[in-house]
């Protein structure tokens, strides 16, 4: 270890703190396990498992995340509001993929940046909810909190928090990873055949054709420059791709946070990117007390109810030392709070000369019942947030480096309008979603092509 190293980890490495430690702290959206040694039991059990990804890739993580704070590349964080241990199959996980990939190249074409692409899956088994209780016909039974926890089923068997679900996430979190590192490094993220991506259901979508023409454009600059040099472009040929999670479920992520060699510090090893919600983000509570003292990058999710003062707070906690690509604020206002509300929270971090990547969720501050009883979010309010962002982050002289949603290259229709304008006699046909609606593969790519002719719009002089 060098001298700079030993320097770094001085003024780092957080005091008195354990990968345990937060057990001393008050734990909100936490399970109650009926049976404590079997708990135990299984956690001894995860700790003895191998880690799903490197303290490398963190590292290299956090310095793209540095970046683009710096404004040198745009975050692109995607996949299921919550995953479920039926959705490990090879087409579920390739076609999540493939949106993602068409995005960022909508992105990379339009913004002329690189795109740090972040996949929020491979771990996103776990769920707040707003009730511990849920009651049907006068039937009370605990509220379904995700795969690793418990069963959506409503009965009370699937209900009961089940400790061995651990065992079976992880596993299916790797079984995941590792298909999507094979279809990467294998050429499936090849700019030379983005044909690779294409998803069969969409050929009718109105944006095809606009897609299509940044594809041919792409290509041919693709093609002009290996003209040029006589010989293939390098690194065209794969990606970088990271995971993400809310790291919601403690004790799994307990069991997963381990020390490497030739590194300092800790390392949560089930993930790239864990963040913070919302619901958990308490000064006092147990998921800020386990964040502060781990070293991957980390997300804090930061809703309407947020005062400057807490925000500032939560950040000295959370990175007392401004250690560059280590803190992500991903906003989730509404499309009606969020003028009202974020200004006040971007000219105290500016003030105070936080560094901070700003990234904005339009999704989470904008969910409603419909009248046929489907939970749904409307597109043009996700796209009125987002707008609004960029706006308000022009003004204020901050900007707005990433984008955090809840997609699916499933033919779903669980958000109402986009492209096809989907409307609720829609959502009955094709709503598989076990928690919150997503955006379908139109959806998801309006959004990439929005954010481009937003940027191109504020990048206009007046």
């Amino acid at each position: 270890m060098s001298a700079s190293d030993r320097n770094l980890r001085a003024v780092n490495l957080p005091t008195e703190w354990s990968p345990a430690s937060w057990r001393g702290y008050p734990a909100l959206q936490m399970p109650t396990y009926p049976d404590a040694a079997a708990l135990e039991g299984v956690l001894q059990e995860m700790h003895a498992l191998p880690p799903l990804v490197t303290s490398w890739e963190i590292l290299a993580l956090q310095k793209q995340v540095a970046e683009a704070q710096d404004g040198k590349r745009f975050l692109l964080q995607g996949g299921d509001c919550a995953e479920v241990f039926e959705g490990c199959t090879p087409e579920v996980i390739s076609n999540r993929l493939k949106v993602l990939l068409q995005m960022s190249l909508v992105l990379v074409h339009g913004l002329r940046l690189p795109v740090v692409r972040v996949g929020r899956f491979a771990g996103q088994y776990a769920k707040p909810r707003s009730a511990d209780m849920e009651t049907r016909d006068g039937v009370t039974l605990p509220s379904y909190r995700g795969d690793i926890i418990n069963g959506p089923d409503f009965t009370e068997d699937a209900r009961v928090p089940d400790p061995r679900r651990m065992v079976k996430a992880h596993a299916r979190s790797a079984m995941t990873m590792n298909f999507i590192r094979s279809l990467i490094d294998g050429g499936f993220a090849d700019l030379h055949h983005p044909e690779y991506w294409n998803l069969s259901w969409v050929g009718h979508s109105p944006l095809a054709d606009e897609y299509q023409r940044m594809v041919d454009g792409v290509g041919d600059a693709v093609r002009f420059m290996e003209t040029l040099s006589g010989s293939e472009v390098h690194n065209l040929n794969r990606v970088d791709f990271y995971t993400s999670h809310e790291a919601l479920l403690l004790p799994y992520e307990e069991s997963q946070t381990r020390q490497v060699p030739r590194q300092w510090g800790w390392f949560n090893l089930s993930t790239h990117f864990p963040w913070i919600g919302m619901r958990t983000a308490q000064l006092d509570g147990a998921h800020i007390e386990y964040f502060r003292g781990i070293r991957n990058p980390i997300g804090l999710k930061v809703g309407p109810s947020a005062t400057p003062e807490q925000l500032l707070r939560v950040i000295d906690v959370l990175n007392p030392n401004d250690e560059p690509g280590r803190l992500t604020l991903i906003h989730r206002m509404g499309a009606a709070q969020v003028a009202e509300k974020l200004p006040a929270l971007l000219d105290a971090v500016k003030r105070d000369g936080r560094r901070v990547l700003w990234v904005c969720d339009p999704m989470h501050g904008n969910t409603e019942s419909t009248s046929n009883g489907y939970k749904t979010r409307r597109f043009r309010n996700i796209r009125s947030e987002l707008e609004a962002a960029f706006d308000l982050h022009a003004a204020a002289g901050t900007r707005l480096g990433g984008v955090h949603l809840e997609l699916t290259g499933e033919d779903v229709t669980e958000c109402l309008g986009g492209a096809r304008e989907l409307t609720e006699s829609d959502l009955e046909r094709a709503y598989r979603s076990t928690v919150d609606p997503r955006l379908n593969y139109e959806q998801a790519l309006e959004i990439a092509m929005l954010i481009v002719r937003k940027q191109a719009q504020l990048a206009r002089p007046e």
